[in-house]
């Protein structure tokens, strides 16, 4: 199924995208990666000789997701924000199946492409999907994940879609309803124009873009294999995922896993930059 739901769609959203990706706070280089998937577009900032780290979004989303983060973590890592194909972002349109090995293949070429045999990985959602399936299939490729709010390991849940349906005949206040159900409490944290822009762009890949709305569900024994530092964040509060089960699981299959509950929290996990710095810098300072 095409991930658009018209090539006008397709373009309004592309041109919402290549806007963001002007606002980049540091110096950056932004490349189109050739791979078996179609042309990858990935934006590098940082130290050319510092640790390689790749940033991997959730659905809906693209790179420009880590905009508030990329000063600080361009201090200390050479940072890959890497478009994912067949989402909102300036990547090519291809969504092979989520069950084989396609994006993993797609992953190495984009990580051949720099010249990088391993690097830590940060992913949120689908991003982290992406990067618990490529550790499964590539361990020696990932030094170590942080993820957030991970699909694939607890069961998703489905009731915020019938809570999108119900409230979308209501315009903005039924999306902002929509929003708060689906993200949670990070929402009034968040200062009013940052809000306003999540808004806009979230208004406009729902009216154009057709979510994945199933995503495989790792096995016990796929888990048991993530022998590498691994640290996850879930919110209690998640109206996607299952979140207690993710935990559970991951205790008793990965039990090195480093597992953080958040309280009042959904979806929209906060990202703090110093917990990222101490978890990717670990092995370097012991």
């Amino acid at each position: 199924m095409n991930a658009f739901r018209s090539d006008e769609g397709a373009q309004l959203i592309r041109e919402a995208s290549t806007k963001a990706h002007e606002q980049w706070p540091v110096d950056n280089e932004q490349h189109y990666v050739p791979t078996p998937e179609g042309d990858t577009f990935v934006v590098v900032a940082g130290r050319a000789d510092a640790p390689p780290l790749v940033l991997i979004h959730g659905s809906g989303s693209n790179s420009a997701q880590w905009i508030d983060l990329m000063p600080f973590l361009a201090k200390h890592f050479r940072v890959y924000a890497v478009d994912v194909i067949g989402e909102p972002g300036l990547s090519a349109p291809s969504r092979p199946p989520l069950g084989g090995n396609a994006h993993a293949v797609w992953l190495d070429a984009v990580l051949d492409h720099f010249e990088i045999d391993d690097a830590r990985f940060v992913g949120m959602s689908f991003g982290a999907w992406i990067i618990l399936d490529y550790a499964i299939r590539r361990p020696a490729r990932v030094n170590r994940m942080s993820l957030y709010c991970p699909m694939g390991i607890g069961k998703q849940k489905k009731g915020f879609l019938v809570v999108a349906i119900v409230l979308a005949p209501f315009g903005k206040w039924g999306q902002r309803k929509t929003l708060s159900a689906m993200l949670g409490s990070e929402l009034s944290r968040m200062p009013e124009g940052r809000y306003n822009e999540l808004h806009d762009q979230l208004r406009l890949v729902n009216k154009h873009f057709r979510y994945r709305l199933e995503f495989p569900i790792f096995t016990d024994a796929d888990l048991r294999t993530l022998t590498m530092p691994v640290q996850v964040s879930v919110g209690d509060k998640d109206a996607a995922v299952d979140s207690a089960e993710t935990v559970r699981r991951l205790a008793s299959a990965t039990p090195h896993a480093d597992l953080q509950v958040l309280s009042d929290v959904g979806h929209l996990i906060p990202t703090p930059p110093h917990r990222e710095l101490d978890f990717h810098t670990h092995e370097e300072t012991t």
